[in-house]
């Protein structure tokens, strides 16, 4: 085990979240008293292993100097981009390439220590890795809004987020992802396209990510719950 190596965070934060249909970006709307993206960076915050966490934001965005934690030595921004891999890549170069990154989805205020510990270790040994979690319901695969068939559900998962991977490898294969027009929905994915084997690591089924109004809700019920 490589206890040696050194962790970055990674938080695309330029979204607009159009599906909230709010006035400001979802990732500072208010839970507990909170916005969003402050409960999402938290624990990279307070983690011994996390050295710094790039934020990436909107070239327009007016909200995230009035958070607190704009101001943590830890922190640090980027203009991101259109994209979501776009604002990942304006991190990662600033990053250097022998670093790990964790890249983690501004909408996800839910993650504990423990699932954070467990790509941590991972890494240590070298290995990517993303939480995820067992899909649980049927799964139906359907033709403009018609059941085609039942898909088989037990190697399915739900990809969830941090991501963990070696920086310069992930610029590398993002990069060529897009000049290759691979669709790159998440960071395993361009990883999955070079041939890299990634790891998926069980987490907990409340590391939630925050994409509809109803969501708001849960989410502040788990944070309360977790406190307690």
């Amino acid at each position: 085990m490589n206890k040696s190596v050194s962790f970055t965070a990674v938080i695309p934060a330029a979204g607009i979240g159009q599906r909230m249909a709010c006035d400001y970006p979802k990732q500072y709307l208010p839970i507990n008293g909170q916005a969003m993206l402050s409960h999402s960076v938290r624990l990279f915050l307070e983690h011994p292993a996390i050295e710094r966490v790039v934020v990436a934001l909107n070239c327009q965005d007016q909200w995230f100097s009035g958070l607190e934690i704009a101001n943590h030595s830890k922190i640090s921004t980027v203009i991101g981009g259109e994209q979501r891999v776009d604002s990942v890549l304006a991190a990662l170069d600033v990053i250097e390439s022998n670093q790990w990154v964790l890249v983690h989805d501004a909408a996800r205020p839910c993650l504990v220590k423990d699932d954070l510990d467990k790509l941590i270790t991972l890494a240590k040994n070298n290995q990517c890795a993303i939480l995820a979690s067992p899909v649980r319901d049927t799964m139906k695969r359907a033709v403009s809004g018609i059941i085609d068939h039942t898909v088989d559900r037990n190697e399915l998962w739900h990809a969830m987020t941090p991501q963990s991977f070696p920086c310069g490898k992930l610029r590398q294969v993002l990069r060529e992802a897009l000049i290759a027009g691979v669709n790159v929905t998440d960071e395993a994915s361009a990883m999955e396209w070079a041939g890299e084997a990634v790891h998926l690591v069980t987490a907990r089924q409340d590391n939630l990510k925050v994409t509809h109004p109803e969501d708001l809700a849960l989410a502040e019920f788990i944070l309360a719950r977790q406190k307690r």
